[in-house]
């Protein structure tokens, strides 16, 4: 018999070696609990075939009781031994229940694949990811229908904020980021054309390769790291706090309400921030080509012009919009496909910044090959 502020005890054993534990007296979780661990010695010496658990003896109870009972039924279940608590009271059989079904399972650590095993569990976790890059494309493809034929849910205040964080708010750091590039090829085109002695042929190599792929593949990069990681931090944080979840629960797809948004304004912006970017490119190469080669500043415009095409100007905003696209896309995508925890926000964040690079730059050379074949 073990008693405790009015709770006791009684562990015996019967005639057929069943161990009987009765419980009874006032259970109060501020008088604390009788000791599992005296239930315990009993069970291993030696151990029963059953145990039986009576509660009629019960006077008042309230959570310590579920807690002193939920012990001895984990001790009887880690030896395998059958137990019987229909001697308590239906409360207390409902609560046990409830605690058994929303105890989270004991996780256990698989043997380490080897071999070509591990070959073939990568080939499936690749297979499963490609899977849902897909079925996400193809859920943003409708949505965008839905959106054109103008029956997208969505809130025109959130695609107006998207669209001035995409673009006005990334015009700085875009103008500056592209001037510097220009100066940096600008120095490269003097440097190697002196040995020719055609330096003033520089204004020709930075205005086309601004223009071209320059302007457009640093905007990209640019936006990547800025815009991409932030859309994709913004959703996965949406997916932790179970906002999404929130949105399906009320009808709402997320796709067309959070990622649609998003790609709209991106790859609408991502072609005037391209614009900038060439202006501000040429103009950095101006600034080497003036001083540097004391050329006037009206005449190294004048030579860019006629150096540079509008199909150079078309084709590098197509590669703008293209770019933004992707980013949009990988960024959205890295942000849904992320697990429920904060410590995975940055994570989606970090491969939405190095998906999207890779994509953008992925996209360039195969722009540069379909371009190289039309002779453009």
């Amino acid at each position: 018999m073990t008693t405790l502020s009015g709770a006791t005890v009684d562990v015996r054993r019967t005639d057929d070696a069943t161990l009987f534990i009765r419980l009874g007296g006032t259970w109060r979780l501020a008088d604390g609990l009788p000791r599992v661990k005296d239930v315990e010695r009993e069970l291993d010496r030696p151990r029963p075939p059953r145990v039986t658990i009576d509660g009629a003896g019960l006077a008042a109870w309230d959570s310590a009781l579920v807690v002193f009972v939920g012990a001895v039924l984990d001790g009887c279940r880690s030896r395998g031994i059958p137990v019987d608590a229909r001697g308590l009271p239906a409360e207390v059989g409902r609560l046990l229940e409830l605690a058994q079904e929303t105890a989270v399972p004991e996780e256990r650590t698989a043997p380490s694949p080897s071999g070509i095993e591990r070959v073939g569990v990568r080939a499936l976790k690749r297979h499963v990811k490609l899977l849902g890059a897909v079925a996400f494309i193809g859920d943003t493809a409708l949505a965008l229908g839905r959106f054109g034929r103008g029956r997208g849910r969505y809130r025109p205040q959130d695609l107006w904020l998207l669209v001035q964080q995409s673009g006005a708010e990334a015009l700085p750091i875009v103008v500056l980021v592209n001037f510097l590039v220009g100066i940096i090829l600008a120095f490269v085109g003097i440097t190697q054309l002196r040995f020719f002695g055609a330096e003033t042929y520089v204004a020709d190599i930075v205005g086309i390769a601004v223009v071209r792929d320059m302007a457009a593949l640093i905007t990209g990069v640019t936006l990547s790291g800025r815009s991409g990681g932030a859309f994709a931090a913004q959703i996965a944080t949406m997916k932790v706090t179970q906002e999404i979840d929130a949105l399906r629960t009320f009808g709402f797809s997320p796709v067309e309400f959070l990622v649609v948004p998003r790609v709209l304004a991106l790859t609408a912006m991502t072609p005037f921030l391209t614009l900038f970017a060439d202006a501000t490119g040429i103009l950095g190469g101006a600034v080497v080509g003036t001083t540097m080669l004391h050329q006037p500043f009206s005449g190294y415009v004048r030579q860019t012009a006629l150096a540079v095409t509008a199909g150079d100007l078309v084709g590098g905003l197509v590669k703008g919009a293209t770019y933004g696209l992707l980013i949009a896309l990988t960024a959205t995508h890295r942000g849904m496909q992320a697990e429920r925890s904060a410590a995975r926000v940055g994570d989606a964040a970090t491969q939405a910044v190095v998906t999207g690079i890779v994509a953008i730059i992925a996209a360039c050379g195969v722009y540069q090959y379909v371009f190289f074949l039309f002779g453009w």
